[in-house]
């Protein structure tokens, strides 16, 4: 009945010290050499995902950056590509400096060892903790108002809720078809984190397309997952299961919540149950 499984990374397949369980690592293997094609559909960065998952040890795809960037690990080739245009890019920083707001700027220029832009003199803690794990894949501009010609897949804030929501509130408003937004709550380094990208720019978008693409209907993918950045992929998938430790909104999308979270293999025992009985 499945034959495509999305597994979101943070809080889903990875516990809390960021690394994958040992007995995820075991279901995953022993899924793909049955057959089954595994999807990563991650908010995080295309090269940090993949170093992630090194461990499995097995060919997959990963949906990067919330679906605006999909390549196949095995030679890094782009399959999905959805970038935000230059001059709708610009509108949202000129709101951004109203507010008094810093974001970071992600971008697609995986080959040139670049995945982040940053505004010198930003060092919020949000900053700090992305250029860290960063490994000198970023640069530095003066003012993000001077970038051009840039394949540029999502504009990253994070910090108070209510700075958060009142962009996010304001964005979607004042432009519901030119922005997709994303406001997570089930994050530890802020109290919420607000993504703004492509209007396709989608976990579940993404995965459709290359689903069909493959010949996959939608009932038959499994979707997992734990933030509000998951909801769409986790209520259109023929079968979708929000993690014990989900958000709220997640919860209330899900065919299934894990019994068990992201610290106790949760992924590893659903799948068991689902497919390896």
């Amino acid at each position: 009945m499945y034959k495509l499984i999305a597994i979101d990374l943070d809080g889903t397949l990875l516990d809390d010290s960021k690394r994958i369980p040992e007995e995820n690592i075991t279901v995953l293997r022993e899924l793909i050499d049955r057959g089954y094609e595994i999807v990563i559909a991650t908010g995080r960065r295309y090269w940090e995902a993949k170093a992630i998952i090194q461990d499995i040890d097995r060919n997959m795809v990963i949906l990067a950056n919330n679906g605006n960037i999909v390549r196949d690990v095995e030679d890094d080739r782009i399959l999905i590509k959805k970038y935000l245009n230059m001059e709708d890019f610009k509108k949202l920083i000129h709101e951004s400096k109203k507010r008094k707001l810093h974001p970071l700027i992600l971008v697609d220029d995986y080959e040139n060892g670049v995945d982040i832009i940053v505004e010198s003199g930003s060092a919020s803690h949000f900053h700090k903790i992305y250029i860290s794990r960063a490994q000198n894949r970023y640069r530095e501009v003066e003012d993000y108002l001077t970038i051009e010609d840039t394949n540029i897949l999502s504009v990253a804030y994070a910090g108070d809720r209510k700075d958060m929501e009142g962009l996010y509130d304001y964005i979607n408003e004042r432009y519901p078809n030119i922005y997709k937004t994303h406001l997570m709550e089930n994050i530890h380094l802020a109290e919420a984190l607000l993504e703004i990208m492509n209007p396709l720019g989608d976990k579940w978008l993404s995965l459709l397309e290359y689903a069909k693409e493959k010949g996959i209907d939608k009932s038959e993918i499994i979707a997992i997952g734990d933030d509000n950045n998951d909801i769409e992929m986790i209520k259109n998938s023929g079968c979708g299961i929000a993690m014990k430790n989900a958000s709220h909104l997640v919860k209330e999308v899900a065919d299934i919540i894990s019994e068990k979270d992201n610290n106790q293999s949760g992924v590893a025992h659903e799948l068991r149950k689902l497919l390896l009985v």
